[in-house]
């Protein structure tokens, strides 16, 4: 039995990291743009505090947290698997992440062939829990 194919993972310091910050601020969504700065970065939100427009790409969860990416960006990046990691810094501006010392950071691999093939189509738009 072959494992669906995951456009976002996240590392274990990634997923301690929000479980640190759910815990202080209930759900969480994730958003990365394509705009330069802060935008270029994963911004953590807590749930519903980023309004995910219908051209947003929705491309999995993290730990129960959806991730979205702007439908422009995806149009670059849907050939790789964005990698959630956590790394020492400041976060975005507007990140949860911001003010503890670490920040979220976007690592990518390709896919393959054989990955790109059982790919499914990745929705647009807000995604219902």
């Amino acid at each position: 039995m072959s494992h669906p194919i995951e456009r976002v993972t996240a590392t274990p310091a990634a997923l301690e990291m929000l479980a640190t910050l759910r815990a202080r601020h209930g759900p969480l969504m994730f958003f990365q743009s394509g705009g330069c700065c802060d935008g270029s970065a994963p911004m953590c939100y807590a749930a519903g505090d980023f309004a995910v427009s219908d051209t947003d790409v929705y491309l999995g969860e993290l730990d129960g947290v959806p991730f979205y990416m702007g439908g422009e960006q995806f149009a670059y990046w849907a050939h790789t698997q964005l990698i959630i990691d956590v790394v020492q810094g400041n976060g975005g501006m507007f990140s949860l992440d911001n003010g503890t010392g670490r920040r979220f950071l976007t690592r990518s691999r390709l896919f393959t062939d054989q990955e790109l093939a059982r790919l499914s189509p990745a929705p647009r738009g807000p995604v219902s829990a």
